[in-house]
């Protein structure tokens, strides 16, 4: 029996020799073969998950900037549209007040034109009226004379008759 132990022990011995061997000869060969290329897998996947954040976070940051710089265009999108209203406004008014001015004026040159044409047809007709009146005189003081009057009569007549028109006129 002891023989049967030594024989079974040293098989046994034997045998895990080998599984000890072969268990380092396939670890080796693991490492070399496997082992190298899933580490190297790992840690290309790491490095590309770090770079995948760091790029999430440069582009959130980018994001975040242009919104910034948006939501900044879109203030002087509306400061300058306000600015643009009032322009147009202040034009505006500026137009509206050069074109009443204009009205104005041109209302005041109308009257002024009203005026001297009343005013030249009113001596018009004075000086018709002092003409008529003047020859109308000349023929009833030749009725009344019986004779005609010579120029010198005839105009220191009419120069009398029209003051008295003259002063008549103006006391109305």
């Amino acid at each position: 029996m002891a023989n049967g132990l030594v024989i079974a022990a040293g098989a046994s011995l034997g045998d895990s020799l080998f599984l000890i061997v072969t268990f380092i000869l396939l670890l080796i060969l693991v490492k070399h073969f496997a082992w190298g290329p899933v580490v190297k897998m790992m840690d290309q996947r790491a490095k590309k998950i770090s770079d995948d954040l760091d790029g999430a976070a440069t582009s959130r940051q980018q994001a975040e900037k242009m919104a910034a710089q948006r939501q900044s265009e879109l203030k002087n999108s509306k400061s300058e549209a306000l600015q643009i209203v009032n322009t147009a406004k202040e034009n505006g008014e500026k137009r509206r007040q050069e074109i009443l001015t204009a009205a104005q004026n041109d209302a005041a040159a109308v009257k002024v034109k009203a005026r001297e044409d009343a005013e030249q047809a009113r001596t018009e007709a004075l000086n018709s009226a002092r003409s008529d009146v003047a020859q109308i005189s000349v023929d009833i003081a030749e009725k009344m004379i019986g004779k005609e009057l010579n120029a010198a009569d005839q105009k220191d007549l009419i120069d009398s008759y029209i003051k008295g028109l003259t002063t008549a006129d103006e006391t109305r």
